[in-house]
């Protein structure tokens, strides 16, 4: 069953009006994603690249979850269960630092318009291992470790997901 999304109003509230996640961006509707970068003691960002089967923005990188909030769900419920999900790490929704909340508006392709407010996380965890992680292989190709450095690299000549909001709030935090 496809996951169903609550439409949102431009201010962010449900309109009570649910469809499936292929509606909602085929009409170009508002609705919410969470988005979270995990970062260890060191200031190592987690990052994701995007399964090559993803009908949007397939292989391109991003921080380390991002997905859809699922209808009746709060934007902290579905960035512990995007996390549980896509990398296999278990937090709780104390862990979850809120850093910016975003609107854009962009038409990917015919049919497809991402009408979306973020709400975007960081996680601070002592250390990430790479060897337990376990990525939902729909969702994710493979993750890697990256430094500030790197990470400004990445953004700045790499495929990656546009965030640019979100990645100068990471940069401005590590720093």
């Amino acid at each position: 069953m496809e996951e169903l999304i609550d439409v949102l109003d431009e201010n962010g509230n449900r309109i009570g009006e649910i469809l499936t996640k292929e509606q909602i961006h085929k009409k170009g509707l508002c609705h919410k994603i969470v988005v979270i970068t995990i970062i260890d003691a060191k200031g190592y960002i987690l990052m994701q690249q995007r399964s090559k089967s993803k009908a949007v923005n397939p292989e391109k990188w991003d921080v380390t979850v991002a997905g859809h909030v699922s209808s009746g769900e709060t934007s902290k419920q579905a960035a512990v269960r995007e996390i549980l999900e896509e990398v296999g790490i278990s937090i709780n929704e104390k862990e979850l630092e809120h850093i910016l909340t975003y609107r854009d508006i962009e038409k990917i392709k015919e049919n497809y318009i991402d009408n979306q407010i973020y709400d975007c996380y960081i996680v601070k965890k002592e250390k990430i291992e790479l060897n337990d992680i376990k990525i939902q292989e729909s969702e994710v190709e493979q993750v890697k470790l990256c430094n500030l450095k790197e990470f400004n690299e990445i953004v700045l000549n790499e495929n990656i997901m546009k965030r640019d909001e979100l990645y100068k709030k990471i940069i401005k935090y590590l720093k």
